[in-house]
């Protein structure tokens, strides 16, 4: 009987690509639409991933991201050196500056200033360049993804740059996690960053710090706020707080969220009324299986298997456009780095069967009312 199902299903093509293409449409919006929220939303903790040496982030009380912080003194530095189960902490500054290319063009930028001896606070990875051309003379290394901005088809190594009326020359590419909002990046040394960005009374934004072996990098965070007065999180807690600054501060969780809820509504509706169309057709076939006694419950059998069936081939070619899109945009900046968390597909698997049970329940209601005289009639 379930072979029978089968090929009714198949046997009108039309209605059964109809099918497919609601699923994997419903499932391609759902899981591409999830995938990008979530990893924009990851952006906001960019400034932190980068920095992956650092256990504890020691800040103004009132600073609430990498990129939204009040500057500190020069004090701070020494107070948090002083907190038993430090091992090591440097300063870190980030800013804002203006910067000219030599063709005249006008282009807002992110300054990061890097502790000097160290040079604690620049990603992992280098694309072109090592880290230490940041001892040569009004050295800048650009982060991959501004690079590709702001020299568009050429390579930025050499060019010279006017910062706030000082020089910089671009010596290096980091290969770094782009930010929420795509800013060019420079690193540089912090002694060579206090020129560049605009001087205020307090410059240092951030204390970054190494916890000692045996000491939890919680446990750090509790010595340092008692001992200081300043706000310490570890690594973990910041990267969340940019995440929901995000949140908090934007449209995006709500904007992706109707999105999201008009990919199901889709769903629903084109499977729903496709669904609807192959019963009523197929309405005769199922009477005559009535009439030679088959039962609601191998009938109900037969409009489950044809859902799930259809459910699982669009799912399959949902995820796998999500997939496909995904790779095809990879070497576009705007989505370096992107990824589909394993979540997102489960969640895009769950709405699925939800639209298959909905539509195949309304599909069913029509089945079980057939009386097997009809197909008689």
């Amino acid at each position: 009987m379930l072979w029978i199902a089968i090929r009714m299903l198949t046997g009108d093509r039309q209605k059964f690509y109809g099918l497919l293409f609601g699923i994997a449409f419903s499932t391609l919006l759902i899981t591409q639409q999830l995938t990008i929220f979530v990893n924009l939303l990851e952006r906001g903790a960019s400034g932190v991933y980068n920095v992956s040496s650092a256990d504890v982030w020691v800040m103004d009380p009132v600073s609430r991201t990498s990129d939204v912080a009040y500057a500190m003194p020069s004090t701070a530095l020494d107070q948090v050196r002083g907190v038993a189960g430090v091992e090591w902490a440097v300063p870190h500054i980030r800013g804002q500056a203006s910067v000219r290319t030599k063709d005249g063009d006008l282009e807002g930028v992110a300054i990061i200033g890097v502790d000097d001896a160290t040079l604690i606070g620049l990603p992992k990875g280098m694309i072109e360049g090592s880290t230490d051309v940041l001892s040569q003379p009004d050295s800048v290394i650009i982060d991959d993804v501004g690079a590709a901005r702001m020299f568009p088809g050429a390579s930025p190594m050499g060019e010279r740059l006017e910062l706030n009326d000082q020089r910089a020359v671009v010596r290096g590419i980091a290969d770094a996690i782009p930010s929420f909002t795509s800013t060019v990046v420079l690193y540089t040394k912090y002694s060579q960053a206090l020129r560049y960005v605009p001087g205020t009374r307090n410059r240092l934004s951030f204390v970054l710090v190494g916890a000692a072996d045996g000491i939890s990098a919680k446990e750090l965070t509790e010595r340092i706020e008692k001992q200081t007065g300043l706000k310490a999180e570890t690594r973990d807690e910041f990267a969340q707080g940019g995440v929901n600054f995000i949140i908090e501060n934007t449209g995006i969780p709500l904007n992706f969220g109707i999105t999201v809820l008009l990919g199901f509504i889709v769903g629903v509706a084109i499977v729903g009324l496709t669904f609807s169309l192959f019963i009523r057709d197929n309405i005769k076939q199922f009477g005559a299986l009535k009439a030679i006694g088959v039962t609601n419950g191998k009938i109900a059998q037969m409009v489950a298997i044809q859902a799930g069936m259809v459910g699982m081939i669009g799912y399959g070619l949902g995820v796998l456009g999500t997939v496909g899109f995904i790779s095809a945009f990879s070497n576009n900046p705007t989505f370096k780095g992107f990824y589909i968390p394993w979540q997102i597909p489960l969640i895009s698997f769950a709405a699925m069967v939800l639209i298959i049970t909905l539509t195949g329940w309304v599909a069913l209601r029509g089945v079980m009312k057939t009386e097997p005289a009809a197909v008689f009639r």
